[in-house]
């Protein structure tokens, strides 16, 4: 990749953390993500010729692609982000010039921090930038969860690559994953968020989180029948659902109780943290793991082991597994002033019991996607 003589430009796009809300997002539900300080960096500068040619220090491997010749799927590379990114652009009309990028990433793969999303959204950005395209950052986002449903092959919703565009530092955002209006909620600066990762991988192409959705899909179809105008879980009350319980599958039940009842939570989270109630939202953060753990059969003894680690330890307000499940981390809200002794303890606690050692991130809520002046 050559860059002499040319002054790339860099956008970076931060990770998440998801604090209430979990597998309602493409449910067209709510959720409470917030962005955190760990960001992927793309450098992008043009080329004079169409092919597009990424590379990563992290990565030995160089991907170069030719720009009128996109693959349709991607090929279980990281790179796939990135080339799924170009060819949406190009599939909505955008014509593309040659560019070489180099990637950095902070964000831990695979940890449920939506390391994916952040490199779709800056290398989206830093395409838009060396083509002179011009989307709104919700465009954007679009755009990303596209990329990653139908290029990637994994049916997330649109949480991940909206909280990367659009995070508010020291806020979360309440989301509404429908209409995509959504509201800033303050997190008081008593607290922080400490992120314990179990160090054990997920992947959420196919497999397990795309059988979630398609069972969220099969309750929407049955209970359509007494509800005609159902579009989504989002729509279904706890009594409806109640009503119902006999007349569908026990698992198709357990994944539509966790949906509706997650749905509730997030709001009612929403206004526990606005009224600065942080051990009633903690007690929300733990009805959400045990719901994600019992009904939605997400979590995974790691993640348990760590639930159950952070429990008495002082200054401990609540906390859940985050993002998709089958590993990655947990999310612990935590008093500021204890922060560091909790993880430190908890570390010590999870290294003990399973003798593999946690990484853990004492976290801010951070702002969104930016490009990076040098």
């Amino acid at each position: 990749m050559d860059w002499v003589g040319v002054r790339p430009i860099i956008f970076g796009a931060p990770g998440r953390v998801n604090l209430i809300g979990e597998h309602t997002d493409y449910n067209d539900g709510f959720v409470m993500p917030s962005a955190i300080g760990f960001n992927t960096r793309v450098a992008a500068a043009a080329r004079q010729d169409r092919r597009l040619v990424v590379r990563s220090g992290q990565f030995s491997q160089e991907y170069e692609f030719d720009l009128d010749h996109l693959p349709a799927n991607g090929a279980g590379t990281w790179s796939d982000y990135v080339v799924g990114v170009a060819a949406g652009l190009q599939q909505a009309g955008y014509f593309l010039r040659g560019a070489n990028l180099w990637v950095h990433g902070e964000v831990p793969m695979g940890a449920g921090l939506s390391s994916s999303a952040a490199l779709e959204v800056a290398s989206a950005l830093a395409l838009m930038k060396v083509n002179a395209i011009a989307l709104p950052k919700i465009e954007v986002a679009k755009l990303c969860q596209r990329c990653e449903n139908e290029f990637i092959g994994a049916r997330v919703g649109i949480m991940d690559q909206f909280v990367s565009c659009m995070g508010k530092s020291g806020h979360a955002l309440l989301l509404d994953c429908r209409t995509l209006e959504y509201k800033l909620i303050l997190i008081p600066d008593t607290a922080q968020m400490v992120v314990c990762n179990t160090m054990v991988k997920h992947r959420h192409a196919g497999g397990e989180y795309n059988r979630r959705r398609e069972d969220c899909e099969e309750g929407v179809r049955i209970l359509a029948q007494w509800f005609p105008e159902i579009r989504a879980l989002r729509d279904v009350s706890s009594q409806q659902l109640l009503e119902h319980a006999a007349d569908m599958p026990e698992k198709i039940f357990k994944r539509c109780r966790h949906v509706v009842e997650e749905n509730e939570r997030t709001q009612q989270g929403a206004a526990r943290l606005l009224a600065g109630d942080l051990a009633g939202f903690g007690d929300l953060m733990r009805e959400s793991h045990r719901s994600l753990r019992d009904l939605y059969e997400v979590s995974c003894g790691e993640l348990d082991l760590l639930i159950e680690a952070a429990e008495g330890l002082p200054g401990y307000y609540g906390g859940r597994m985050t993002g998709g499940g089958f590993g990655g981390c947990t999310l612990n809200l935590v008093e500021a002033r204890s922060a560091e002794v909790f993880a430190r303890t908890i570390a010590e606690r999870y290294e003990a019991a399973t003798g593999m050692k946690p990484e853990v991130y004492i976290c801010s809520a951070a702002d969104g996607a930016a490009q990076i002046f040098v």
